[in-house]
């Protein structure tokens, strides 16, 4: 079921449900109240990530308090993507936007990455959240992907599970096209591995190149920044093995 893309929506990380009344957090009464000026009565669409999406009426308690009331549900919960999102961080403004679109694309998880070329850093998860949660509203998906503490990529390797296929965009790659390399993919479960601005070192390409759970592709003729990178090979995962078929 397609979204409706007419109503506010909102996230709350409280239960959903006839029975379930919830106030909101002095943040979104500002913006419910103050930057959209709504008023008693006034429906908007909720989402917990957990069980579907729901169209709420607020009521106003007190003039500083907005308690949202479910109607109905509008859209039931489905199953969250599986895809993993594998990531040198970047500097944050960019990283915001690489977090948003990630999601926006059906990353399911998003675990950063420390390499040896990395510029960035991850100063703070919430933040992360906090941009996952707000592309996960202004798009329509009701599941909010898990964003999970910073790896080396030594480490992560080393205790990778050999059932997830891990899919690297290898800048150093001599070809050109990646969809007959992701057409041969078997696997299912997914994880996409995409490097910082400098690119992966030597050691790293030729550790990755040697794993039997990890295939490189290249994303084309043209060199691409990391966060266009991201956006380009999800896009071409989705569209060749993923949910876009």
């Amino acid at each position: 079921m397609r979204a409706n893309f007419r109503m506010q929506r909102l996230f709350i990380d409280a239960p959903l449900g006839p029975a379930a009344p919830h106030e909101v957090s002095s943040e979104q009464f500002n913006y419910l109240a103050n930057v959209l000026r709504m008023e008693e009565g006034a429906e908007i669409l909720v989402f917990n990530g957990r069980e579907g999406e729901w169209k709420a009426r607020l009521t106003f308690p007190s003039r500083k308090k907005i308690v949202l009331e479910a109607v109905e549900q509008t859209r039931p919960q489905p199953p969250a993507s599986d895809l993993h999102y594998l990531f040198a961080p970047l500097k944050t403004g960019r990283l915001d936007y690489l977090v948003q679109k990630a999601v926006e694309m059906g990353a399911g998880l998003l675990q950063p990455v420390m390499t040896q070329h990395v510029q960035g850093k991850i100063t703070s998860l919430e933040r992360l959240q906090a941009n996952a949660v707000e592309a996960a509203e202004q798009c329509g998906i009701l599941s909010i992907p898990d964003v999970v503490a910073p790896k080396k990529l030594t480490d992560l390797l080393d205790r990778w599970p050999a059932d997830r296929r891990i899919i690297f965009c290898d800048e150093g790659d001599e070809g050109q096209n990646p969809l007959p390399i992701l057409s041969a993919i078997e696997e299912r479960k997914l994880a996409l591995l995409v490097g910082p601005e400098g690119g992966f070192s030597e050691e790293e390409r030729n550790t990755l190149r040697s794993l039997s759970f990890v295939t490189a592709i290249p994303l084309g003729p043209r060199i691409l920044r990391a966060d266009t990178a991201a956006v380009a090979a999800l896009a071409v995962i989705q569209s060749a093995i993923g949910d876009w078929r």
